[in-house]
């Protein structure tokens, strides 16, 4: 297996106490040693190494590691290199002998709406785009049999639900089988500094929403989930890992300046939406509305049998950390109660470092269930809610108003009993 590591470099001047040799000062003028001395203790640090993702790094390389090969590519629109070129256009440009792509849900454009089958296309001109959310979901062996490598680069947001994983489990699976290389190509998980958190997926809850038995916020990159997957599932795999440099796991996405957080779906609008949406993508499984179809998808949420006051005082009562709940009104463009007038509460983070979306995702399910249980749904949708949790038994903590601390130690037992049996193979520190 070929895995790339390498950790961000940073000067640090701050234990650094030169002295000057008694006899130097004979040979410098006050102007010099006050030049000197200015570089020595003023002139700031350098910087930490520039972020490369896994596509910027075989830029550098000239794409040697796909020297030869046939190659196929499962991108779509966000799969840019910090120059902001596509991912299959740099490629072709280095001389890749790229036959064609594979596109995850949402389509290759990453405009299409959740849920919604996407059919295959042609980019470039001659380029054919197959997708792998249509009549399946699941790469064709034959095509794979006709590459040598099958390269993965897609934007994560560090959701178990959001199912680019799945989409790589999937054709990880499929490799494995044609007999062909898997290649990760390393993105950052925007979200990474959150502390995982949420339900494992139980025995006979898995799905597309909830492939990966992996805690709802995973905290780690989808190269580290490979190389877990591999160990756990693919061991026959030829698995190749192309890791990132200058990454750290206690940084957002956008606090790296040299970084541009790309869209991978129609309603993740920038990294404060990947860090929100843990806390609210459940209600996809409720009569809510998650915001989709507004100017803040799950930044919002809300109904028409809701009172907006009510509601978000009842959330203030909890005290959470990092965000506050203000009332809030809107009226869908699509998906719930498109053009009827819903009232709600909009989320803000006033502390990201501290925000606990799990936790918050249970304070408003709890608030929820106890204001308006019978028009909520919970146990409606009871069947997509346990895909999105991993478990049935989150709802029936929620149905029983069980405390958020219960609820949240059942979570953190969990999460330990995941990183004491499951050996994570961590590529950044």
């Amino acid at each position: 297996m070929f895995v790339t590591r390498q950790s961000a470099m940073i000067s640090d001047r701050s234990s650094y106490s030169p002295q000057l040799h008694p006899e130097a000062s004979r040979f410098c003028c006050p102007a010099a040693l006050l030049l000197l001395l200015f570089f020595l203790f003023c002139a700031p640090p350098l910087s930490a190494e520039a972020l490369l993702c896994g596509i910027d790094r075989l830029e550098v390389s000239g794409f040697r590691e796909l020297s030869g090969m046939n190659v196929g590519l499962i991108t779509n629109v966000a799969g840019v290199s910090r120059k902001g070129e596509p991912d299959y256009a740099l490629m072709l440009r280095n001389g890749v002998k790229l036959k064609f792509i594979m596109a995850p849900e949402h389509g290759f454009s990453a405009d299409r709406e959740a849920g919604k089958q996407v059919g295959n296309s042609i980019i470039n001109g001659t380029l054919p785009v197959f997708s792998l959310y249509g009549a399946s979901k699941n790469p064709d062996i034959r095509q794979l049999k006709t590459i040598d490598t099958l390269v993965f680069d897609l934007q994560d947001i560090g959701s178990r639900c959001y199912t680019y994983i799945s989409t790589m489990k999937s054709a990880m699976q499929a490799c494995e089988e044609a007999g062909i290389a898997f290649m990760v190509l390393d993105r950052p998980n925007p979200v990474i500094p959150l502390s995982p958190a949420g339900f494992m997926v139980a025995k006979g809850y898995d799905s597309f929403v909830g492939a990966v038995d992996i805690p709802f916020i995973h905290s780690m990159t989808v190269g580290e989930i490979a190389i877990l997957l591999k160990e756990s599932n693919y061991q026959h795999l030829d698995l190749r890992v192309i890791a990132m440099s200058g990454y750290s796991r206690d940084r957002f996405a956008d606090e790296y300046p040299d970084f541009s957080f790309m869209s991978p779906s129609p309603n993740i609008r920038g990294v404060e939406t990947a860090i929100i949406y843990p806390a609210t993508v459940f209600l996809e499984a409720t009569k809510v509305s998650e915001g989709r179809g507004s100017d803040a998808p799950f930044r919002q949420f809300g109904a028409p049998f809701i009172n907006a006051r009510e509601l978000s005082d009842a959330l203030r009562e909890y005290k959470l950390p990092g965000v506050k709940f203000d009332a809030v009104s809107f009226q869908p463009l699509s998906g719930k109660f498109t053009g009827e007038r819903c009232q709600g509460v909009k989320l803000s983070l006033t502390d990201r470092k501290i925000f606990s979306p799990f936790r918050t995702a249970a304070a408003i399910l709890l608030a929820l269930q106890r204001l308006y249980p019978d028009r909520t749904a919970l146990d409606e949708g009871h069947v997509f809610f346990d895909r999105l949790a991993g478990t049935p038994r989150f709802r029936e903590m929620i149905r029983k108003q069980m405390s958020l601390d219960a609820i949240m130690e059942e979570s953190r037992l969990q999460v330990e009993s995941f990183n004491r049996n499951t050996p994570q193979r961590l590529l950044y520190h």
